[in-house]
Parts: C-alpha cells; sequence; structure tokens
C-alpha cells in the first residue's frame, strides 16, 4: 500500500523528468553486478512500469509529435527499434490531420480556455430565457443577475467535470489508435500512450515510452481466463458488456472487377506519366462512389484460445493503462489475499489487474 501512494504523489513534472533520464539509478543485475538503468545495452534492466522516455508536442495549437527524436531518446537507453516499427506506425497513428485536430479540441488547455466562454454563453442563456419576468425595481434585477451568475457557473462546472472525467475512459481516436503500434512496440518490450495535462496555465501533451515486459502479465490474465473456463457463457456476457461500445469505423472500398480489367487492358504508351493531368475516368469515379464504411468490433472471439483472448485484451487497454499510469489515475487495485504479492510490476495496479478489473469482474 505504501507503494501504491508513492506511485500516486509523483506529480506529472515528476514524471517528465524521470522519462528524460533523470530515474537513471543503479539496479542490481542478474549476475550480482551493478549497472546503471537507461545505459545503451542495458534495456533489460528496466522494470515493467518505468517510464522510458517521453516527447512534448511542438505547440498546444499544433499537437505534433517529433518521432525521430523519440527514437533517438529510446536508443541512448539501450532500445534499438526501427523505423517500420516506430515512425511508421506513429505517422498513420497519430500524424492524420483529422487526429491532430481532434488532439486539439480535445486538450485539456482547450478546454480551460473555452470554460469563460461557456460560462459568458450560459449566463446570456439563462438571462435571456427568464428575462421576461424581469420586475423594474433594482434590488430585484441584481438579485436576479446573482443567482443566474450562480446557475451558470454551476453548469460549467458539471459541464467541465463530466468532461474531466470522461477522459479516464477509453479513448477511440488516441488509445485506439494506437493499439496497432504497441502491437509492434511490444516485441520490443514498450508500450507507448498519450497523456495530456495543464501546467502552468500551458497545455502539455506528450507521448509516453513504457517499459513493459507483457510475459508475466500475458501468463497471468490466461491463468485468470483457465479459471473462468467452466463458466464460459459468463465471460462471453462480460466481454459484450463491457466491450460491445468498442467499434471502429473504416472505409472500404468495393473494387470493379471489369474496371479493374480494362485498365490493365490499356497499353503502357496509352497510360498517362501524371494521374493528376488526365480527366476521371468512369472507373476512378466508380471506386470513389464505392467506398463504404465497415465496422469492426473489437471485442475477442470467445472461442478462440484463452492465451489469444488474453493477447488482445492485453493489447486493446495498453495505451489507456499507461495513460493512467503516466496521469496517476489509475484506479485502487483490488484486495489481494494474504501473501499474493505481485512482481512484475512497479504500479500499484498491473495491466493484467486493470484488464482484469476493467473487463472480467
Amino acid at each position: 500500500m505504501l507503494s501504491c501512494l508513492t506511485a500516486g504523489s509523483v506529480t506529472m513534472e515528476e514524471r517528465e523528468r524521470q522519462c528524460n533520464g533523470e530515474e537513471r539509478g543503479d539496479v542490481e543485475s542478474p549476475t550480482g553486478q551493478s549497472v546503471t538503468a537507461g545505459e545503451p545495452g542495458t534495456a533489460s534492466t528496466w522494470r515493467n512500469g518505468q517510464c522510458v522516455a517521453s516527447v512534448s508536442t511542438s505547440t498546444w495549437f499544433t499537437p505534433t509529435f517529433d518521432f525521430s527524436h523519440c527514437r533517438t531518446l529510446l536508443e541512448t537507453k539501450g532500445f534499438q527499434i526501427p523505423v517500420e516499427d516506430f515512425e511508421g506506425p506513429l505517422h498513420l497513428a497519430l500524424d492524420h490531420p483529422s487526429v491532430r485536430r481532434y488532439l486539439l479540441f480535445n486538450s485539456n488547455i482547450f478546454n480551460v480556455i473555452m470554460a469563460p466562454v461557456l460560462y459568458v454563453v450560459l449566463w446570456c442563456a439563462v438571462y435571456s430565457t427568464i428575462h421576461m419576468y424581469l420586475v423594474g425595481s433594482t434590488a430585484e434585477f441584481w438579485v436576479l443577475c446573482l443567482c443566474v451568475s450562480l446557475v451558470s457557473v454551476i453548469l460549467t462546472a458539471a459541464i467541465n467535470l463530466i468532461f474531466h472525467y470522461s477522459n479516464k475512459e477509453i479513448n477511440m481516436n488516441t488509445d485506439m489508435r494506437l493499439v496497432g503500434v504497441n502491437e509492434h512496440m511490444a516485441r520490443h518490450k514498450l508500450l507507448l500512450g498519450v497523456a495530456d495535462w495543464v501546467q502552468k496555465c500551458r497545455g502539455n501533451m506528450q507521448l509516453f515510452c513504457v517499459y513493459w515486459d507483457l510475459s508475466p502479465c500475458l501468463i497471468s490474465l490466461t491463468e485468470a481466463l483457465d479459471d473462468m473456463s467452466f463458466v464460459r457463457d459468463q465471460i462471453q456476457n462480460r466481454l459484450k458488456k463491457r466491450m460491445s461500445h468498442l467499434v471502429l469505423v473504416t472505409e472500404v472500398t468495393t473494387l470493379d472487377p471489369e474496371a479493374g480489367a480494362q485498365d490493365e487492358e490499356l497499353p503502357e504508351e496509352e497510360q498517362p506519366l501524371l494521374e493528376g493531368g488526365r480527366e476521371r475516368s468512369p472507373s476512378t469515379s466508380q471506386r470513389e462512389d464505392s467506398k463504404l464504411t465497415k465496422n469492426f468490433s473489437l471485442m475477442p472471439d470467445t472461442t478462440l484460445s484463452n492465451q489469444a483472448i488474453a493477447q488482445q485484451l492485453l493489447m486493446i487497454y495498453s495505451a489507456l493503462y499507461v495513460r493512467l499510469l503516466v496521469s496517476n489515475k489509475l484506479p485502487a487495485p483490488p484486495q489481494r489475499p494474504t501473501g499474493a504479492e505481485k512482481n512484475h510490476s512497479t504500479s500499484c495496479l498491473c495491466l493484467c489487474e486493470y484488464v482484469e478489473l476493467k473487463v472480467l469482474r
């Protein structure tokens, strides 16, 4: 319990300093020699839950991350990650213009800026709604203005609290987009997440890289599913209840085989060199018109093995767990039996415990 209190007392500034390299300390290696965590070639000395690196956005108005700089920081700490496993998936996940717009309008600093604007709008709306009941008395007018101000403050605070606590839930636009990235990064024993907070009236959005070896969590969660295997229907009902809302909407294009055959039949010398310099062919317009949206449910298939289900659950909630971990917003750990101590995480609530608490209980 003391470790939970210590982890919870870590501020975001301290977390940022730790990720920037000030957390390095002497760690005892399996051979008994003392090594410095974070030095090149000593990636195995990190423990689950430790922040390895973090990069901030250039400005809060243009929330873009320097992925190459982040990979350089990881290399200085012993993590040799290929570009195709790091920068490529991250560009697809977080560098799309629509995602950057979402990060801007969903940031905490934007909510802080919009709070006084929301208050003014609510005040004018409430006042204009009941102005017909005003009486000419000056005293009653000031009483009414005071009541309108009080109601506007309560409504503004309630709306801001709703937005604040809704950020603790899984985010389909950031957490889910990082699932594919974490599938690549899990091979290098790293998990990524995006956290956002306000520091000295300035927005601070960062991409965190946390060391995490999924092997112990996978074994623990698989054993938990094995213990519940005799109630397979109950597991399916819980997954459906907790994860039925996790649906990805993607665009798919239905290709016309006849149109494709016509394009392939054109001789090479008759095909235009510049795609933009020709008129849109009927086949091209048909492809654009044939774009459809398709829903993909993230709920695991219960017909799979327990290990496969556990792997999917860990990946789906990985980015959310990292965001809550670095923001000190993890829920309280469940009561464990006496003597049942987990040893594969430095945080008060492990990833497998969080998934079990969020989905299976």
